[in-house]
C-alpha cells in the first residue's frame, strides 16, 4: 500500500450517521374526542407552558391550528408528537378558541 492510499482513508463520514429518517404517514393517535388543555413546567425549568392534546388532526392541520393559536394568544409555540405548547398560561384564550372551531374542550390538571 502507497502512502497515498494510507493517508486517504475514511476516518469519519457522516452518510451513514445515526440520523433517523422521518416517518411517513404518521396517523394521530385515537382519543376520545375530548381535547384536553392543560399548563405544564416539569422539564422546562419552571418557565409554563399550556399542552394541548386530542387533537385528531393530520400534521398539516395541526401545525396550521398552531398558528392560529399562536397568532391568538400573541405568542410563541411549538408543535410535538401530536400535541400543541402555546407558551405561558394561555388555557383560558385557546378553550375560547378551540370551542368557537366546533372542538369539545375540557381543562385538564390543577
Amino acid at each position: 500500500m502507497s502512502l497515498r492510499d494510507q493517508l486517504s482513508t475514511l476516518v469519519y463520514s457522516t452518510d451513514a450517521g445515526r440520523i433517523e429518517p422521518e416517518k411517513e404517514n404518521q396517523q394521530p393517535p385515537k382519543g376520545d374526542g375530548i381535547v384536553r388543555i392543560q399548563r405544564e413546567t416539569k422539564g422546562r425549568k419552571g418557565k409554563g407552558v399550556t399542552v394541548i392534546r386530542g387533537l385528531e388532526l393530520d400534521p398539516e392541520a395541526l401545525k396550521t391550528l398552531a398558528k392560529a393559536l399562536k397568532q391568538r394568544c400573541g405568542v410563541g409555540g411549538s408543535v410535538k408528537e401530536f400535541t400543541i405548547e402555546i407558551q405561558g398560561d394561555q388555557r383560558d384564550a385557546c378553550k375560547a378558541y378551540l370551542e368557537q372551531q366546533g372542538f369539545k374542550v375540557k381543562l385538564a390538571g390543577g
